[in-house]
């Protein structure tokens, strides 16, 4: 029997996403991921000053605009012949600034958007001590006000009521610990969200030891609660649901662009080295190197005109809500014609292939003490254990990198805006592989291109009918009941999708494009 079921929108992420999935006796056949807004960015950055795009990129999304501005810098950087002068203090800084965002989105995905999916916070109704914020919560339920945790999906919730009132405040105890990450990156941003800090040739802000003391302080905290905490209920989680090792697998291909530059002496920022290093893994087995020349885009079944899978740099952003073929506003990128998969769990695959030291030790750590083998990381619980692992390596070595700031040493190197210039800026955000492209023609934007990381992970068919990554996580899933299909949910939250605020389509005679189910 052919059953299909629609999630739309698909809640706990950032932006708007529909699912379509086709069940026969139950499993999915086929899935359909789309991206139901239209973003644009690439057509209003036309004709503006260079120097507009790390600020009016930042607008992209409030979740993530840091990596963004990082990403849009680095574009500059290149453009502008800088890549390799900008200075050491300016480089950590950069670093400083981008690794508390990530942090904040770690901590955010796991318990604001995916550990809802595990834990049931209604537990909360039966508890009986004395902590004010539970207790607060419990009178909020017995007066039916549940916002934001219902209306819901329910799970097939496994753990004992005290161990979902634990779970429930760490949820709300993150909440402070995202308030520390973003009040870091004031310190040295200025603001959050969309620093004013980081620009083309460093940044604009002068480390101090005040500052820096100021910064230390915050990032101890959040450094004890990723080690007390955040892996320790990722780790309960795996162990409890285990069998959603198994579920979830997407291509098993790995995109990796690095981030956290190590030094600033080469403007190749396929090779510069980095935390953690660029690379692609196909098949779980073959480490090669970046060749950001065999990335491509398609736009088959996208709402979009023109050639299909161009290079970004030969892009353009027309786009065709009305598109018979088109079922998504994300387009199709691909890697030498394949699909890859972008995101924590790249990057380490990427790294232990690659042999990165504390990686390959805390990987290895990770899968003995879940009794799990490398092939079962290509899952859901694999992406859960790879983004909290994440975190730690980030925040420890940020704890190194802040005591490497010297005081009264230069943030920021001079440049002027070249007549006529093509530039590349890519680097890994807590989401995955980001890129920028420019061309400078007159001292203005001709052509401006991003390829997002759900734009990887969240895309379409491509022109060989290849099905993006999260589509085929979703295939071959069993769903017990399509009325209540929380496998499905668990499965798209755990890449963790951020489709970017944007435009969204509008028809302004009042016809009916579409219904909108929330759950």
């Amino acid at each position: 029997m052919s059953t299909k079921i629609t999630i739309d929108p698909l809640t706990r992420i950032e932006g708007h996403m529909k699912i379509d999935a086709y069940l026969e006796d139950g499993v999915v056949k086929d899935a359909q991921c789309s991206g139901t807004l239209f973003r644009g960015f690439e057509i209003f950055l036309r004709d503006r000053d260079p120097r507009d795009a790390q600020r009016i990129t930042q607008r992209v999304c409030g979740v993530c605009p840091t990596v963004h501005g990082t990403a849009s810098t680095l574009n500059l950087d290149s453009a502008f012949g800088i890549a390799d002068k900008v200075p050491d203090n300016g480089r950590i800084l950069r670093n400083l600034i981008l690794g508390a965002n990530y942090i904040q989105s770690h901590i955010l995905h796991f318990y604001h958007l995916a550990a809802l999916d595990f834990a049931d916070v209604t537990a909360v109704a039966d508890y009986s001590g004395k902590d004010a914020e539970l207790n607060s919560l419990k009178d909020f339920i017995a007066r039916g006000e549940l916002s934001p945790f219902v209306p819901r999906y329910e799970g097939d919730y496994r753990f004992d009521k005290e161990t979902n009132q634990e779970l429930t405040k760490h949820y709300l105890t993150a909440l402070e610990m995202r308030r520390l990450s973003h009040e870091m990156l004031t310190l040295f941003g200025g603001k959050m969200p969309h620093n004013a800090s980081v620009v083309p040739g460093g940044v604009t802000e002068h480390p101090s030891i005040d500052k820096i003391t100021r910064f230390l302080w915050r990032l101890n905290k959040l450094r004890y609660f990723i080690d007390n905490t955040y892996i320790p209920d990722v780790i309960a989680v795996a162990k409890t649901y285990s069998d959603y090792f198994n579920i979830g697998a997407g291509p098993g291909n790995f995109l990796s662009y690095g981030v956290f530059d190590l030094d600033g002496k080469s403007d190749d920022y396929t090779t510069r080295k980095r935390l953690i290093p660029q690379g692609a893994v196909e098949g779980l087995s073959a480490l090669k190197k970046l060749n950001t020349d065999s990335i491509t885009e398609s736009i088959k079944h996208s709402w979009y005109e023109g050639e299909d899978a161009l290079h970004p740099t030969k892009e353009d952003t027309k786009p065709n809500a009305r598109k018979k073929e088109g079922y998504s506003w994300i387009r199709s990128p691909r890697y030498e014609g394949k699909v890859y998969e972008v995101g924590p769990l790249a990057r380490w695959v990427v790294s232990y292939l690659s042999g990165q030291k504390q990686v390959k030790e805390a990987l290895e750590g990770c899968m003995k003490a879940l009794n799990i083998e490398t092939k079962d990381l290509n899952s859901v619980l694999g992406r859960h254990a790879a983004r909290a692992l994440d975190a730690k390596l980030i925040a420890d070595s940020m704890a190194d990198w802040v005591l490497e700031l010297k005081a009264g040493e230069p943030v920021c190197v001079a440049y002027e805006i070249p007549e006529e210039s093509e530039g590349m800026g890519i680097v890994d955000g807590p989401r995955g592989a980001l890129g920028h492209w420019i061309k400078i023609k007159n001292k203005k934007i001709e052509r401006y291109q991003l390829v997002v990381p759900t734009t990887w992970n969240g895309s379409p068919k491509d022109e060989k009918e290849q099905s993006g990554p999260m589509e085929q996580a979703l295939i071959g899933t069993e769903v017990k009941n399509p009325e209540n299909p929380y496998e499905l949910v668990r499965i798209a939250r755990s890449f963790d999708p951020c489709l970017a605020c944007s435009v969204h389509t509008l028809n302004i005679k009042g016809k009916k494009l579409g219904a909108l189910r929330v759950v």
